[in-house]
């Protein structure tokens, strides 16, 4: 199968440092080995249409989630809940906010997650997205083939990633 509404989704990725289990918010980001850029893609269709729910099929396909360029360790950010995070779309700016303005801060979620769940060494926390993914425009726009998106956050870098048609074989 395929999508037709492929989307794109900027976030802040976190990573565990070592193991942890019922963390409080005072010390979660003690936890934290480091940071790194994700584009949490998106098939819309398989998430609204095709019963693949909101976290699970419609997440899960090849090439889904680049993360990178680059690993940026706790100790080099000072304050991960105040990085600008930009979205752009062939260079035009979709999605422009800062982690300040996220729903939950990095310490709930890792006191959430890490609530009667053991979190291992290297665990890949993806930290949620800004208003302006293209589901959400009027009209929606979705990626296609040739499109290059990038996700800057504020100390880390820039995560550039083409689309690419897939295979149908």
């Amino acid at each position: 199968m395929r999508s037709d509404e492929v989307d794109f989704e900027g976030e802040l990725g976190v990573i565990i440092g070592c193991e942890c289990k019922n963390v409080s918010r005072a010390d979660a980001l003690n936890y934290v080995l480091g940071y790194t850029i994700a584009n949490d893609v998106s098939a819309r269709d398989w998430q609204k249409t095709w019963g693949g729910s909101q976290w699970c099929r419609g997440k899960t396909f090849d090439t889904f989630c680049p993360l990178g360029p680059s690993f940026v360790t706790a100790a080099d950010v000072k304050n991960p809940g105040n990085l600008a995070i930009t979205t752009r779309v062939n260079g035009a700016t979709m999605q422009q906010s800062n982690t300040r303005d996220m729903i939950f801060s990095i310490a709930e979620i890792i006191e959430f997650l890490s609530g009667s769940t053991t979190l291992e060494p290297d665990t890949l926390i993806l930290t949620g997205t800004p208003e302006g993914v293209g589901m959400g425009r009027k009209p929606p726009l979705y990626l296609k083939a040739g499109d290059v998106v990038e996700i800057e956050i504020e100390g880390i870098g820039v995560l550039r990633n083409p689309v690419i048609e897939e295979d149908p074989s």
